[in-house]
């Protein structure tokens, strides 16, 4: 389709009839009018996913002394921004958790650990953890433990794990510039790993690390060639002490024109606002509005976030259906 034939009805029209669009429309779309290009994302976000909303929270499960150079990450052992040091909590304080998130009718908890990757004895730990989750609750459980092996994914499956998180961050091109410890295709090789393992996969990235629109689109690209459902879009909370703690925020406006043009890319998939939407002075709507239709509540790993009764509220008002397990 050239330039002179490219219109956001048209283009839309077509993803909702099935067409997967390349980078150049997705690049064109990126560079059109805010409010049309929302409103047609929103569209899309209806037709393949109805009016229903993924819920997750998160436990930081363990924290900081990361051996990873991330430039962006509170933990890493590389920056000095005064983020909690602890091993990996107790079994019982990450099950309580799981039982009050439950109760509060939420999809999906997740337990995530700093760190490349965790040792088969501390999946061992928390494998008992995730069994006594299971036992005592119907909240669906998912992990994010690092750069791990198919036959430990395959452990933690069997211990009740339905889903692993892992971010690829940005784009391959510009994956060198914010971590040099581990590479895009390590992180590649980790998501097919725990696809294969039979897991299903949560992985997105953060957006204001410096990145262009086109390491934007590129990200999402990967994304839907690896066959993720669950894209967690972050916009960058400069913390201090880290070499992104001078990056310019992001505005409301930007965050819904990514959110959009990855609906229009990813149309079926579960795209999850996480960290940095408490930042945004609307805590999130315009982007439920513009095709986003997930969420991370309560407080991210380093930062505080918004309680899940407050976003369950602005739910409601928005007309969502909060999703709980087996739906």
């Amino acid at each position: 389709m050239n330039d002179k034939e490219m219109s956001i009805k048209t283009i839309g029209d077509e993803v909702l009839e099935g067409k997967k669009i390349c980078a150049g429309e997705a690049l064109w779309l990126y560079r059109q009018p805010l409010g049309e290009l929302c409103e047609k994302a929103d569209e899309i976000r209806k037709h393949f996913c109805s009016g229903q909303f993924d819920m997750c929270t998160i436990i930081n499960g363990k924290s900081g002394k990361c051996s990873e150079d991330c430039r962006f990450c509170a933990q890493s052992a590389h920056n000095h921004t005064g983020a909690a040091e602890y091993p990996l909590l107790d079994i019982e304080e990450i099950v309580a958790q799981a039982r009050e998130n439950d109760k509060k009718g939420v999809l999906r908890y997740s337990i995530v650990t700093s760190g490349k990757r965790l040792s088969d004895r501390e999946i061992d730990y928390l494998c008992q953890a995730v069994r006594q989750i299971r036992e005592e609750t119907k909240i669906a459980v998912c992990i994010s433990f690092g750069l791990l092996s198919e036959a430990q994914y395959r452990r933690l499956k069997e211990a009740g794990v339905t889903r692993v998180h892992n971010n690829l961050e940005t784009s391959r091109r510009y994956f060198p510039y914010i971590c040099t410890t581990h590479t895009f295709e390590d992180k590649v090789q980790a998501i097919r790993a725990a696809k294969a393992a039979g897991l299903s996969v949560c992985s997105g990235g953060i957006m204001g690390l410096g990145e262009t629109a086109e390491d934007r689109i590129d990200m999402a690209l990967t994304l839907r060639e690896l066959g993720i459902k669950s894209v967690p879009v972050n916009m960058l909370n400069p913390i201090p002490g880290t070499p992104f703690a001078k990056n310019e925020r992001l505005t409301m406006e930007d965050m819904r024109r990514i959110v959009a043009v990855y609906r229009f890319i990813l149309p079926d998939a579960a795209i999850r606002l996480a960290g940095g939407r408490g930042l945004m002075p609307d805590k999130g709507r315009g982007c439920f509005q513009s095709g986003a239709n997930a969420a991370i509540s309560g407080d991210m790993l380093t930062t505080a976030g918004i309680t899940v009764e407050t976003d369950l509220k602005l739910l409601g008002e928005l007309g969502y259906e909060v999703r709980r397990e087996g739906e």
